[in-house]
């Protein structure tokens, strides 16, 4: 299948320490994210959206910055897709601004999709932070 690489900044009104939080926890992502946010024995997340558990591996944290989940088969973990979901802060130096740059390489939807999934679940993160 083709994989699609989906990006996008959104600019949240809040500081780094409060988004990162809902980015990096299963807690956090689970207000705003997934339908449901485990973490299992082995520390691999699980996803579930619409009753289907989606599990990944955490293979970046980097501390109010940087997320990443990479997704596998729990059927056969070592054959993985390749498909992950990617969260940046950044800050503009200039404006003081902060971003939520989402990166989500996959083969589910198409751009446009992706493009009203996203916008919905960052606007239900911004509703939830205050910004």
């Amino acid at each position: 299948m083709v994989k699609n690489k989906f990006v996008a900044d959104y600019q949240i009104n809040a500081s780094k320490k409060i988004v990162f939080n809902y980015l990096s926890t299963a807690s956090g992502l689970e207000e705003w994210f997934a339908d449901e946010v485990r973490i299992d024995e082995d520390k691999n997340y699980i996803f579930n959206f619409d009753n289907e558990d989606h599990f990944a591996k955490l293979v970046i944290l980097r501390s109010n910055a940087h997320v990443k989940f990479e997704f596998f088969d729990p059927k056969d973990p070592d054959n993985s897709d390749h498909s992950f979901i990617e969260f940046k802060l950044e800050e503009n130096e200039l404006t003081q601004s902060l971003f939520l740059k989402v990166i989500d390489y996959s083969n589910e939807y198409e751009e446009e999709e992706l493009s009203a999934i996203w916008e919905g679940m960052v606007g239900k993160l911004k509703e939830i932070i205050g910004g």
